[in-house]
C-alpha cells in the first residue's frame, strides 16, 4: 500500500514513518515542501522509502496524488485549527484513504459530515483525529466504563515532559485558542471557559503533580454526544516548568484584555525559549483518563487511567492511532467507506504493543 505521509520528516511524521518503515506491506513516500528533507529522510530509513516535494496548499494536489498511484494519505502538517478540508478533498479526487493526526475541534468535529459522501462515492475511507484525542482518550474512556450503568464525568489532563521535541506547528495550534471562549460541557449545560484558563491541581500515579489549564479539543463536544448521559467533560493541559504555565496564562489575559489578536504569531518564539527552560524539567511526562458514574451494580464508582512516558517517548503517544489504522488498512482490516472521526476505531487493548515498545506505564487505579 503505497502509503503518502505529508510532513513526513516533522516532529510527528517522522516518528509515524519510522515505525511504518518496518510494517509489511507498506510503501512509504515521505512528502514535505523541502525537498532536500525528504530525501534525507528517505534514504535514512531504506527499504520502499522514497521522497516527493509536496506543499498540502498546492492547486495540482489531486492530480500529484494521482501521478504517484497514492492509496493512503496521512496528513501531519499541522496546525489543523485554521485549515479547511481541501486536504482531504483531494485525497478522496485520488481515489485514496486518508487518516489525519488533527486535534482541531471544529475540523474534527464537522469532518464526518462535511468529507463522508466524498469518500463513501470513491469507496475509500478516512479517519480524522487519530491521535492521543479522541482516539486513544476515547479507547480508554470505554475500556473504564465497560459494564458501568452510565457515565457521569470525564477529566482528562495530558502532561509533557519539558524536554521532549516540541514541533513549532503543535505550540502554534495551542496558542490558536490561547484567551479564546470555548464551550465546556458542566453538569449537563453548555457553559462558557477561556483557553488556558481554568486552573486546577491535578495529580498522577508517577508524575509530580502539575496545574493544568483547559483546552480546547473535540473530545469537549464529541463526548457528550458519544457517551450518553456523561453530564461533565473537561480536558485539561500541564507543563512540567510552571513559568511556561504562567507565561501561557498571561497570553491568555492579554489576549481578552484586546491587547494582543493573534498570540500563534509568537510560537516559534516561545519554542525557542521554552529549550532554554529545559534544565528546570525532566524526560518524564504522561496522561491521565478520570472518569467517575455507576457501575453494573448501582453504587457510585471512580476510576483513572495512568500512562508514564519517560526518555521524551511522549510525542510517540500521538502518533500510535494512525500507525495502528494504516497497518489495519494495509490488511484490509478497516472496511468500510466514509469519513469518521476517530472514537471507537480502536480498543485500549490495541495500543499495548505500541505503550510496550517504548516502555511506557500504564496503571487503572480505583480511587475514591
Amino acid at each position: 500500500m503505497k502509503t503518502v505521509v505529508l510532513g513526513g520528516y516533522g516532529n510527528f511524521g517522522a516518528r509515524i514513518c519510522r515505525a511504518l518503515a518496518q510494517s509489511p506491506g507498506i510503501e512509504l513516500v515521505i512528502a514535505g515542501r523541502d525537498a532536500k528533507r525528504a530525501a534525507q529522510f528517505a534514504a535514512e530509513l531504506g527499504g520502499r522509502a522514497s521522497s516527493i516535494r509536496l506543499d498540502v496548499s498546492q492547486s495540482d494536489l489531486t492530480q500529484v496524488l494521482r501521478g504517484i498511484d497514492a492509496q493512503l494519505v496521512i496528513h501531519t502538517a499541522g496546525p489543523f485549527q485554521q485549515q479547511g478540508y481541501s486536504v482531504p478533498l483531494a485525497v478522496a479526487a485520488a481515489n485514496a484513504h486518508y487518516i489525519d493526526l488533527a486535534d482541531g475541534r471544529r475540523f474534527v468535529c464537522d469532518f464526518p459530515q462535511a468529507l463522508d459522501a466524498a469518500f463513501r462515492q470513491t469507496g475509500r475511507i478516512a479517519v480524522t483525529g487519530a491521535s492521543t484525542v479522541p482516539a486513544l482518550s476515547s479507547a480508554v474512556v470505554t475500556q473504564l466504563s465497560e459494564h458501568w450503568k452510565s457515565i457521569d464525568s470525564v477529566d482528562i489532563c495530558i502532561a509533557p515532559a519539558q524536554t521532549a521535541p516540541r514541533g513549532i506547528a503543535t505550540l502554534a495550534a495551542v496558542l490558536d485558542y490561547c484567551g479564546e471562549p470555548i464551550q465546556v460541557w458542566q453538569d449537563g449545560t453548555w457553559v462558557t471557559r477561556h483557553g488556558w484558563a481554568d486552573l486546577a491541581r491535578i495529580h498522577f500515579s508517577r508524575l509530580r503533580p502539575r496545574i493544568g489549564a483547559l483546552c480546547d479539543i473535540p473530545d469537549l463536544e464529541l463526548f457528550p454526544l458519544h457517551y450518553k448521559g456523561v453530564r461533565s467533560v473537561m480536558f485539561r493541559a500541564a507543563l512540567e516548568i510552571g513559568l511556561s504555565q504562567r507565561a501561557l496564562a498571561a497570553m491568555a489575559w492579554l489576549r481578552r484584555a484586546g491587547v494582543i489578536s493573534h498570540p500563534e504569531r509568537f510560537a516559534g518564539l516561545l519554542n525557542s525559549t521554552a529549550k532554554c527552560l529545559d534544565f528546570l524539567g525532566s524526560a518524564l511526562g504522561g496522561m491521565v483518563v478520570r472518569i467517575a458514574g455507576t457501575d453494573a451494580d448501582g453504587r457510585p464508582v471512580r476510576q483513572a487511567w495512568h500512562i508514564a512516558a519517560d526518555d521524551d517517548h511522549g510525542p510517540e503517544i500521538p502518533c500510535m492511532a494512525a500507525i495502528l489504522l494504516t497497518r489495519r488498512l494495509a490488511k484490509n482490516t478497516l472496511t468500510e467507506a466514509g469519513a469518521y472521526n476517530s472514537i471507537g476505531q480502536l480498543n485500549l487493548s490495541d495500543f499495548a504493543p505500541e505503550f510496550a515498545k517504548w516502555n511506557m506505564l500504564t496503571e487503572i487505579i480505583e480511587e475514591t
